[in-house]
């Protein structure tokens, strides 16, 4: 049995995203249609124009913004920073007190 060939995840800039949700709004034509055309994947265009609609502040209630979730992932990585410091001082705190007894 031959391996499976796996296609090469293609990356797209937001400045390219952007043009080609403005083309598909502009155009008037289907999604599906558009996809075809432009020859990328029909779920990756549905969630581009999803995003830009976000970002237009037209998405749906508690969705966020690429800036928002940035901001998230770096406070949650903080936040675990912070949780394992207070675990070593603990630790150390608790050491110390045992060796000055």
């Amino acid at each position: 049995m031959a391996k499976e060939e796996r296609r090469k995840r293609r990356r797209f800039s937001d400045e390219y995203k952007a043009e080609k949700v403005r083309l598909i709004q502009s155009s008037g034509k289907r999604v599906g249609q558009m996809a075809l055309e432009l020859g990328i994947g029909e779920t990756a265009l549905r969630r581009w124009i999803a995003q830009a609609e976000v970002e237009a502040g037209r998405g749906r209630e508690g969705t966020l913004t690429r800036s928002e979730r940035r901001e998230l992932v770096a406070l949650r990585r903080e936040n675990q920073r912070l949780r394992m410091e207070r675990e070593i001082l603990k630790k150390a705190t608790a050491f110390v007190a045992k060796e000055s007894q």
